[in-house]
């Protein structure tokens, strides 16, 4: 049922940054003659919403938001264009991607019925480790005003058409969201426009240790292992690997092991006990305790809700 989207959910204002909440893209159009169909949290401090605009002529503004935005129209558009590219108008499947720095105006004329994708910036370059072999701080997610790309575009479709109520349908949908950003970051990522980066560990030694975590997952990984093969002190490792890196190294190994139980539970038919030891995790008590805290349901579960 379509409700006015006057009342911006708290959980996605407590999941922005800092000093940038004013300027979400989510309350940009709450503030607009957009009605709020459908919106949901789908964990990982990820968000979709699924909007209509039906007016003869409106105006829109983004100033720096302070999260990435996938936005994919699924009807509708026509004659809706971005100022800054005139000529230039959307339809059904066509994309766009809004950076955390982005700034733009557009023109709304007509009907439009669109889905948004809300999530940190830090969600897509963690990616680009192990994706990309980049370090986080190197890429960003490109301003790009109506691409297309199939995959995306279908990830998107069956992500609106499917329910959102309840954690099984929104782990689904974490899924089908995860997939799409694997596709984004393949597609839609730049360089940062900055000065060269400096500090941080050398790239050679960021694969090298990457390769290393995950050869190792189901062993127990200390720092003086990873600080031993960069040939640095435990201080030096711990300070650079989060540079490079984006987190610490306790965290970077925890999220490879929670990353690989999902790829096994999906993929594989191996006892829980089995997933267990090859993710490095105590004994089966502790790998549920952590799973469940990371993705929300437990891993027998999840296998169940991600291989119906």
């Amino acid at each position: 049922m379509s409700s006015r989207a006057n009342n911006l959910p708290a959980t996605l204002l407590s999941a922005l940054p800092d000093g940038q909440l004013s300027h979400s893209v989510f309350k940009t159009m709450s503030e607009t003659d957009a009605q709020l169909e459908r919106f949901a949290w789908l964990g990982d401090e990820l968000a979709v919403a699924i909007w209509r605009r039906d007016t003869p002529v409106a105006e829109t503004s983004y100033n720096q938001p302070g999260h990435h935005t996938l936005s994919c129209y699924l009807d509708g558009g026509h004659r809706t264009e971005r100022s800054e590219l005139p000529g230039l108008y959307g339809g059904p499947k066509r994309l766009c991607t809004l950076p955390d720095w982005h700034e733009s105006s557009w023109t709304v004329r007509g009907q439009m019925h669109f889905m948004h994708l809300y999530f940190l910036p830090e969600h897509f370059t963690r990616r680009a480790v192990v994706e990309l072999d980049r370090e986080p701080r190197e890429l960003t997610l490109a301003d790009r005003t109506y691409f297309e790309h199939e995959r995306i575009a279908r990830l998107c479709g069956a992500l609106a058409g499917m329910s959102w109520d309840g954690p099984d349908a929104q782990l689904r949908a974490n899924e089908i969201t995860h997939e799409a950003l694997s596709h984004l970051l393949l597609a839609q990522s730049v360089p940062l426009q900055q000065a060269r980066v400096r500090g941080g560990l050398a790239p050679v030694v960021r694969r090298r240790l990457a390769d290393y975590i995950e050869a190792n997952l189901g062993h127990n990984i200390t720092l003086g292992m990873l600080a031993a093969l960069a040939c640095m002190s435990e201080f030096h490792l711990a300070r650079m690997f989060k540079v490079s890196f984006g987190m610490s190294p306790s965290a970077w190994i925890a999220s490879r092991r929670i990353e690989h139980a999902r790829v096994l539970l999906k993929t594989t038919g191996q006892p829980l006990q089995q997933i267990a030891d090859a993710c490095g995790y105590a004994d089966l008590s502790h790998f549920s305790h952590r799973f469940r805290a990371a993705l929300g349901a437990a891993p027998s579960r999840y296998r169940n809700i991600v291989t119906a």
